[in-house]
């Protein structure tokens, strides 16, 4: 009973310090509103360990969002290959509490991952990151139909999810990339292969003040592709310096490459020297920097278009059959073929790199960075 008495003595005492603590300045002698003009010079991981009150100061809407690593993940518990796969889940993995937080749920959405005719692979899910928001574009659903009539569209900020206008034709296996706040959906199939919507190319401008993805907006239609090669795979369109940059097929096996003027609607053969270098997953940073990862000898590296070369950034035995990648702020995040994710910081000399563990039970399917989801 003494035990029992004393423990609730100590949790009403703890309760006493938390309102303390809410109802304290961020800074003494400073109004709240200066303090966090003050506070938001500091990286929050200076301010993470301080106290609750500036913990909960970085996790506000009114404080400048750190990035976060988000991840489509798809559930590891069937282990059956012969079975539909088909079980998905959202996840944001905030670096200052090194904790993963799963999102809100989307509009019912169904996607099949493996199937028995395809036991060797995954059926790809696309997406992309444009104007600081999750873009859903092309996946599989049953009987090999594209999934997604309508983008559907994640806010971090807002923490809700959106559908974005309806595509002309709806597709999968397709090309998917952004560049300048627009996103490109080029060739791939619908529920057969058609070599109209093999050759089309379509953009969505979320720029536009009057198009923020809201229902009912129509995607614009560009310069066709001159033959439909490239819906054999899902592809990533690489956004760099205004243009679009694509492989037909990936990993090292031989390809053809194009680029897509986006200011004047043309299409340009690829750099001979970009594309024989292009052996794995791309991805650029900031729309200024593109990153590869050779996938057969593990070596990330880095282009230089003034050579049309490729410059040997970092090896790492695990990059060895990386899947995807995404990049920004110095930072590059890599799926590797035993579904870790591997983080390398191209900005520190020597560069370094560490392991993000994914959720128990969870493989990444496609990794973004985004702001921070704040508490709202």
């Amino acid at each position: 009973m003494e035990d029992l008495t004393s423990g609730s003595k100590r949790r009403r005492l703890v309760d006493s310090m938390n309102d303390q603590s809410q109802q304290q300045s961020l800074l003494t002698g400073l109004p709240d509103d200066v303090a966090q003009l003050c506070l938001a010079r500091v990286h929050p991981s200076n301010l993470y360990s301080v106290c609750r009150s500036w913990r909960r100061l970085i996790y506000s809407p009114s404080f400048p969002p750190f990035l976060s690593l988000y991840a489509v993940m798809r559930s590891t518990s069937n282990s059956d290959p012969t079975q539909f796969h088909d079980s998905i889940d959202f996840f944001s993995f905030d670096p200052i509490s090194s904790h993963w937080q799963t999102l809100p749920s989307p509009p019912p959405i169904h996607f099949v991952l493996r199937h028995p005719s395809f036991i060797s692979r995954n059926l790809p899910i696309q997406s992309v990151t444009v104007s600081g928001r999750l873009v859903l574009i092309a996946a599989t659903a049953h009987q090999f139909l594209p999934a997604l009539p309508n983008p559907i569209v994640f806010d971090p900020l807002t923490q809700t999810w959106d559908f974005g206008p309806p595509l002309t034709a709806p597709r999968r296996w397709c090309a998917t990339g952004v560049s300048g706040g627009a996103v490109y959906v080029a060739s791939g199939i619908g529920s057969h292969y058609n070599s109209e919507i093999a050759r089309s190319v379509e953009k969505w401008d979320l720029q536009n003040g009057k198009n923020r993805g809201r229902r009912g907006l129509n995607w614009e239609k560009l310069g066709i592709l001159k033959d439909g090669k490239f819906s054999r795979e899902a592809i990533d369109a690489v956004g760099w310096r205004k243009k679009l940059y694509m492989v037909n097929v990936k990993g090292i096996a031989a390809k053809e490459g194009v680029v897509y003027d986006v200011e004047n609607d043309r299409w340009e053969e690829m750099p001979d020297g970009m594309i024989c270098g292009w052996r794995g997953p791309a991805a650029a940073m900031d729309e200024e920097t593109i990153f590869v990862v050779d996938e057969a000898k593990g070596i990330l590296r880095r282009y230089e278009g003034e050579s049309d070369s490729w410059a040997d950034v970092y090896l790492d035995e695990r990059l060895k059959q990386a899947e995807q990648m995404t990049a920004a702020s110095g930072r590059v995040c890599v799926v590797c073929g035993d579904g870790g994710i591997l983080v390398v910081d191209v900005l520190e000399s020597p560069v370094t790199s560490w392991i993000v563990e994914s959720p128990v039970g969870y493989q990444p399917v496609s990794l973004h960075i985004l702001p921070r989801m704040s508490n709202i």
